[in-house]
């Protein structure tokens, strides 16, 4: 049986550990259990929650000793330093085999053991630039809902924390019986950790002069670098200096970004079919949509909008 201990602190976000323990920790008639669930604390006792009341945790660290996946389901406040004793037992629990999970915010005490330096993290996209600044030698991955580095592994947003949690029941036991815990939990049985966390909103429609919402309103045309810069009456040349300076990208990357955003919109929110919405945003044919859609998003237009529709 597979042991997973989850390290909570005060304040402990309830939605973030309920994610771990609905994937590890509930059992389901009809559902093979393989997993041990266990929650412990620095100090056992009474530990304040996001929701206000208190849970009782009775295990200290030593519960991290004969676990076989240590998971920290955040970290509140992600300013808070990792006491010795913590530092410690997550360390050790490392070096002996165990796997290190965080949801969240949790990738913040993780962080701070050091076991991240060189690889590849992830968090909620509103904290990526702060993990960033603070651990610069972790390659912090704002657009992706996991990393699984199979010793570590870290999570976007807590919804992505399901996410993740199934994708290691996957690993750990196969997609059949991980879609089982899936179905049960009335959840996508799998979203792609390379899927990005959330579609971003657009530049205001007025920079650059109208030209974005000018482009906007034309993405069901074949639209060119060459007709953006003519309508503002500049070279190619000075319209990328432009883009570059004002949003920081290039003109082609921008017009593909927002024909891609667009296709996503129209995945979410109605029924049309892959090639209308291929032409309706202007990439032409649905193969082109499919290339350009798994290139940027990471996942497919079925398989996106299965995940994602609306309603």
């Amino acid at each position: 049986m597979h042991r997973v201990v989850a390290l909570v602190r005060p304040v402990q976000s309830t939605f973030e550990l309920g994610c771990a323990v609905e994937v590890f920790g509930t059992q389901r008639a009809g559902v093979p259990q393989h997993y041990e669930f266990e929650v412990c604390t620095e100090t056992p006792g009474p530990v304040p929650t996001t929701a206000g009341y208190a849970m009782f945790v009775p295990h200290d660290l030593s519960a991290l000793t004969s676990a076989d996946t240590v998971l920290i389901p955040g970290w509140s406040p992600v300013e808070a330093p990792l006491p010795a004793p913590v530092h410690h037992a997550l360390l050790q629990a490392h070096a002996r085999g165990a796997r290190l999970v965080t949801i969240c915010s949790g990738v913040f005490a993780l962080a701070r053991t050091g076991l991240l330096d060189g690889r590849s993290a992830t968090t909620h996209w509103l904290r990526a630039e702060q993990l960033q600044r603070e651990f610069p030698h972790i390659r912090v991955q704002p657009d992706l809902l996991f990393v699984d580095h199979g010793d570590v592994a870290t999570s976007a947003g807590a919804g992505a924390g399901i996410d993740l949690c199934l994708h290691l029941v996957r690993a750990d036991h196969g997609a059949a019986h991980a879609a089982l815990i899936a179905r049960h939990m009335v959840m996508p049985p799998h979203r792609d950790g390379g899927q990005v966390q959330y579609a971003p909103p657009p530049p205001p429609t007025d920079a650059l002069d109208g030209l974005l919402e000018w482009a906007d309103a034309r993405l069901d045309t074949p639209l060119t670098v060459t007709d953006l810069a003519a309508h503002l009456n500049v070279s190619p040349r000075t319209l990328a200096r432009r883009f570059a300076d004002e949003l920081g990208t290039s003109p082609g990357a921008w017009l593909l970004r927002r024909r891609v955003d667009e296709a996503r919109t129209l995945l979410e929110e109605t029924d049309l079919p892959v090639e209308t919405i291929a032409t309706r945003v202007g990439l032409t044919s649905a193969v082109n949509l499919r290339r350009r859609f798994r290139a940027r998003v990471g996942t497919t237009p079925g398989a996106y909008r299965r995940a994602f529709r609306v309603s």
